[in-house]
């Protein structure tokens, strides 16, 4: 990787132009501006794509609806000349310092993979935020840590490395649009990968899919089935079997693995 890597933003965005203008407003003063701003528009009706091309952001299309194919239509499209690939969602409002954190990250550690960071919720009660910041993603952080053995990849607020994506691309579930895709992600993550959590790294994000129990409940049921649409990858022993044999294949590889975070976008 080059000593300034090149850093392409990736935004899924189904009918949110209200909410992308604020995006990309946050995005366009960032103290380290991104190389490229990759939009995908998912369907849109209203004027989202047209929002994009006013901030100067490159709009792809993906027909098929479900932030998995519009995910992976953006990382893909993201190979053509980055080496750093970043994810947030048209309703998070990244701070200042969100891209120089990511870029400082890789640059000083060559084996770290992926980076991902933590939520701060806006737009609900302050309970509401609360409670999505300490159980909804506090929860994520605990159990899937402790199940899948490396953080859980928070889809609205996370970056890797191209090379990263090129080996999974074909492993994940990428036209699934009924499964979590960061969920889905992680669990195709390995430890070799370099996956690391920086609780430093916060993104504020809309809390509006917390804001009804039917939503949330939603949202939680679909841990159930992504682990199912992806077994056995996800199940533990699996896991500790792939760990076990890259171990004795590369003795020397140096494994990276801390805290996760998780929590919903459109679509979830």
């Amino acid at each position: 990787m080059p000593l300034a890597p090149r850093v392409t933003v990736v935004i899924p965005c189904r009918d949110d132009a209200d909410f992308l203008d604020a995006c990309l407003a946050a995005l366009a003063v960032q103290q380290h501006p991104a190389d490229r701003i990759v939009v995908v528009d998912n369907g849109s009706t209203d004027a989202s794509a047209d929002v994009a091309r006013r901030y100067g952001a490159d709009v792809v299309e993906e027909a098929r609806i479900g932030i998995w194919p519009a995910a992976s239509r953006g990382y893909d499209e993201a190979l053509d000349g980055a080496d750093i690939i970043a994810r947030l969602d048209a309703d998070s409002r990244p701070h200042p310092d969100w891209i120089a954190r990511l870029v400082r990250g890789f640059v000083a550690d060559p084996g770290l993979g992926v980076l991902t960071g933590g939520a701060e919720f806006y737009g609900g009660s302050p309970l509401t935020n609360y409670l999505g910041e300490r159980w909804y993603v506090g929860g994520g952080h605990y159990w899937v840590k402790k199940w899948l053995g490396i953080p859980l990849v928070f889809g609205s607020n996370f970056a890797m490395r191209a090379r990263v994506w090129e080996r999974v691309r074909d492993l994940v579930d990428r036209e699934n649009a009924r499964i979590h895709d960061d969920l889905d992600l992680t669990i195709r993550l390995r430890r070799a990968d370099g996956v690391r959590y920086d609780p430093q790294l916060r993104m504020p994000v809309s809390a509006r899919p917390l804001q009804t129990v039917g939503g949330l409940s939603r949202r939680v049921y679909k841990v159930a089935t992504t682990f199912a649409a992806s077994w056995p990858e996800g199940a533990a022993w699996r896991r500790r079997e792939d760990d076990r044999w890259v171990a004795d294949a590369a003795p020397a590889a140096e494994w990276t693995s801390d805290a996760d975070d998780w929590t919903p976008e459109y679509g979830r």
